[in-house]
């Protein structure tokens, strides 16, 4: 009995060990500082930690508070650019890297570098195949999606994605930028799309958290808006 306990012991051990060795430590670990690297500027700029602490941002990077703005600019693009390279060699060599071989949440760096990039279409298909073998949250591929959508003209799906166009000011007669949650293709059904899709928030949620009033146009109206 003492015997076949040990080999069942043996067993789980090899299983669990198996397990770990599944993961690419090496590759998790430069994904890890990748995603670092894709988000350091954006939680600077997009955030309020630029309205609150300007003078200590720009004293740390030893630029003039003016040109703040434009230097994390400057560099995040930097940043996206060497970033997009290397993720689409691991692409290429490993095929997407999710979770089975980087771990979570490791497995969200290479979707949130090919988001900021001007490839999305070129890897959708790899995002919907790793989010369709839950390498990947569906939530995810839904964003892209979306993205996609919206960058090439049409309506989206999942009311993810918000966007500034340029309208006159019916006051003052000058262009401003005001942000609008992108049209979407069914309304009526989106929160449920939304919740089917893996998100917690409805559309009104997500533009709140957005800091968008959501107010649903067509793309007609938006078009008309812009040549206004």
């Amino acid at each position: 009995m003492r015997s076949f306990y040990l080999v069942l012991v043996t067993i789980w051990f090899s299983s669990t060990s198996v397990g770990q060795q599944q993961l690419n430590l090496s590759l998790k670990k430069e994904l890890d500082s990748i995603y670092a690297e894709d988000q350091r500027y954006r939680e600077l700029l997009f955030s309020d930690q630029l309205k609150g602490k300007a003078d200590s941002i720009a004293a740390f990077y030893k630029v003039d508070k003016k040109d703040l703005v434009n230097y994390l600019m400057s560099a995040m693009q930097k940043a996206d650019s060497a970033n997009i390279v290397r993720v689409e060699e691991i692409i290429k060599q490993h095929g997407y890297p999710g979770k089975t071989l980087v771990g979570l949440p490791t497995n969200q760096a290479a979707f949130f570098v090919l988001q900021h990039s001007q490839r999305i279409d070129q890897y959708l298909s790899i995002i919907k195949k790793a989010a369709e073998q839950e390498e990947l949250l569906f939530s995810l591929y839904a964003m892209m999606l979306d993205r996609s959508l919206m960058y090439n003209g049409k309506e989206q799906i999942y009311g993810t994605q918000a966007k500034g166009i340029q309208i006159t000011d019916q006051q003052t007669g000058k262009k401003v930028f005001k942000m609008i949650i992108w049209p979407v293709q069914d309304p009526k059904s989106v929160n449920a799309l939304r919740k089917e899709a893996g998100f917690k928030e409805t559309i009104e949620e997500n533009a709140k958290r957005l800091d968008v009033e959501y107010v649903h146009l067509t793309l007609k109206e938006v078009k008309e808006m812009q040549e206004k």
